[in-house]
């Protein structure tokens, strides 16, 4: 199923929630979901007969714009063997995304990389804490405006 077909499917499910279409982008096309829409969209993906996304190949956080935030989902069905590509974007001065935890297992570490990496808030996370850096780590490193710190512990930073 290609993935304006999918769009179209979610679109008459789930209204508002589902947003712009891009099909002319050097990348794999994808959509837009509403940040309180994902955990349904996802269960719909998962479990609709038609669809059956039922694996999470990929989820990353990423610094969208000057003003916003991105979470960017990798989905594959085995039984369909087809691919789809979904963004949520959230303001940086509220960046909460619903977890999709509970949905595909393995967006628990990927959703905790987001969140250590990135700074975005995945609501109803099982286990919401830091994965690659120490719990007193100040700021996201992957965000555009992150200064990395002189000194951490008494100890020179080397960059």
């Amino acid at each position: 199923m290609e993935t304006n077909e999918v769009y179209e499917k979610l679109k008459r499910v789930f209204e508002d929630g589902i947003g712009e279409i891009k099909t002319d982008v050097p990348t794999y096309p994808f959509f837009f979901v509403s940040a309180d829409k994902i955990n349904a969209v996802s269960l719909f993906l998962r479990d609709e007969e038609s669809l059956q996304f039922d694996n999470l190949s990929c989820l990353s956080g990423m610094d969208y714009d000057k003003d916003n935030l991105a979470v960017v989902y990798h989905l594959y069905s085995y039984v369909h063997h087809h691919k789809l590509v979904i963004k949520v974007v959230v303001p940086k001065s509220a960046p909460v995304v619903k977890t999709v935890s509970d949905v595909w297992a393995a967006a628990d570490w990927h959703e905790r990389e987001a969140f250590d990496l990135v700074g975005i808030t995945f609501e109803g996370h099982p286990d919401l804490r830091r994965i690659l850096l120490s719990e007193d780590w100040e700021g996201h490193p992957l965000r555009k405006d992150y200064k990395v710190p002189e000194f951490y512990k008494g100890m020179k930073v080397p960059y």
